[in-house]
């Protein structure tokens, strides 16, 4: 059996995924400003041998549902959100081994400054950091950073392309290897061995140098969620990790198949993307304790959160139509009755006690070819902790979970010891003048 990747999913708010979970007696959500939070979740998750914690993010908010924002405030629905970057370092304080894949937009702020943050935690982490693309698509996003020029979902993906190549020529191209020398007492680093980028664009103009050293892996592990057909040739082009969004099967693999033939037709190995889907799982020892979980669940389920949550990521008000029209080819009926559900909304269910619930993951991995999940929560921190206890266990006795670290960096964890990052060879071809 192959190397399987687990992921644990998080965000820097109270309401990340399932919304109005956070309202059960003992959910430790509330506590996301407090670092004790993080940094006790990332001693759990090492101790649990967990590969990274993923973290996602929102910089807009979801206001169409009802026609503004007061139902995402209720319900606590991605917002607040604290800026998800902060308690990184912290974490990699109190572990070794976990990494961190953090999510950050292309669209509203300048590649020059965020790589220099990238490179900042590379360094804090040992070479544990890795980058979740995203370009957003929330309007309010828009708004609040003042964008003078709207561009549509295609243009984002030409502005990240350029973000991407500036981060590339400050991350690789900027200081030679051999730049910083400790025992050469006349200078910390050679001036002839630092480089300007003179990157001129459409978007940016950064002349450079990087104002960082080299990190460990240079540029971070690059992580991209967007199932666009945009977004996925974007993948195909840059991506060492994809998210893979849905929970049908044959959807994902779909997915794999289309971005495994654009990855090829750009020149890429295969081997060189590994990919990840969502996943939700409730377990425990006995059937009853199973059912208590779920029912526990159901009771603070909100249906109001979630169609927040929904309408702002479609821009659609459901709020305005009746249950028989038809919006994207479904009833809006339909699409409420799925809202209800637990397992109704974007990521994979799978109930049961520790063995029936691996035997389902072992079908989905040799149905599609998936490298990696990320898990989802119900309950902060009891989801982790059940999976730690009662499925890890079973995934180590069939070889589907790490029963160690493997060392070095979180590229060189992926991708089976020294591996560098490969944009030399494809991505782009670098002036000749730098």
């Amino acid at each position: 059996m192959k190397r399987i990747y687990w992921n644990a999913f998080e965000m820097n708010c109270v309401g990340h995924i399932n919304h109005g979970l956070w309202k059960i007696p003992g959910n430790k959500r509330a506590h996301y400003k407090n670092l004790e939070y993080w940094t006790d979740l990332a001693k759990t998750l090492e101790k649990g041998r967990f590969d990274a914690l993923f973290l996602a993010d929102v910089v807009g908010l979801y206001d169409v549902y009802k026609g503004g924002l007061d139902t995402s405030i209720k319900e606590a629905v991605q917002i607040p959100a604290n800026d998800p970057f902060i308690p990184i370092s912290a974490m990699a304080h109190v572990t070794s081994n976990l990494s961190f894949a953090v999510t950050f937009s292309t669209s509203y702020e300048h590649p020059y400054g965020f790589a220099r943050r990238m490179s900042t935690l590379d360094h804090l982490t040992n070479g544990r950091i890795a980058w979740n693309i995203v370009t957003s698509h929330l309007e309010s996003a828009d708004k609040n950073f003042e964008v003078k020029q709207y561009l549509d979902h295609d243009e984002k993906y030409d502005l990240a392309e350029e973000f991407l190549e500036v981060c590339y020529k400050l991350w690789e191209l900027s200081w030679d290897n051999d730049a910083v020398s400790l025992e050469n007492n006349d200078c910390y680093a050679s001036p002839s061995k630092v480089h300007k980028i003179n990157h001129k664009g459409k978007y940016f103009n950064v002349p450079g140098p990087h104002i960082c050293e080299p990190s460990p892996q240079r540029t971070p592990v690059i992580y991209q969620a967007g199932m666009s057909e945009r977004g996925r040739y974007f993948a195909a082009k840059n991506a060492e990790c994809i998210f893979l969004g849905g929970k049908d099967i044959d959807t994902i693999k779909w997915f794999i198949k289309d971005i495994k033939n654009k990855a090829f037709s750009l020149g890429r190995s295969q081997n060189e993307i590994k990919f990840f889907m969502g996943l939700c799982i409730i377990t425990g020892l006995t059937d009853d304790a199973i059912r208590e979980k779920i029912e526990l669940y159901k009771a603070f389920w909100s249906v109001e959160g979630n169609l927040a949550h929904y309408c702002g990521g479609q821009n659609l008000d459901l709020s305005k139509y009746e249950k028989e029209d038809i919006l994207n080819g479904s009833k809006v009926t339909d699409i409420l009755d799925n809202l209800r559900k637990i397992d109704g909304k974007w990521f994979r269910v799978i109930t049961g006690k520790p063995v029936e619930v691996v035997n389902q993951i072992q079908s989905i991995i040799e149905e599609t070819d998936i490298d990696g999940f990320n898990l989802v929560q119900f309950h902060s921190p009891h989801t982790f902790e059940d999976f730690i206890n009662y499925i890890v266990p079973e995934l180590q006795n069939r070889e589907l979970y790490q029963k160690d670290y493997s060392p070095g960096t979180y590229r060189e964890k992926l991708f089976y010891g020294k591996h560098e990052y490969k944009f030399n060879n494809f991505y782009y071809n670098p002036p000749k003048d730098i």
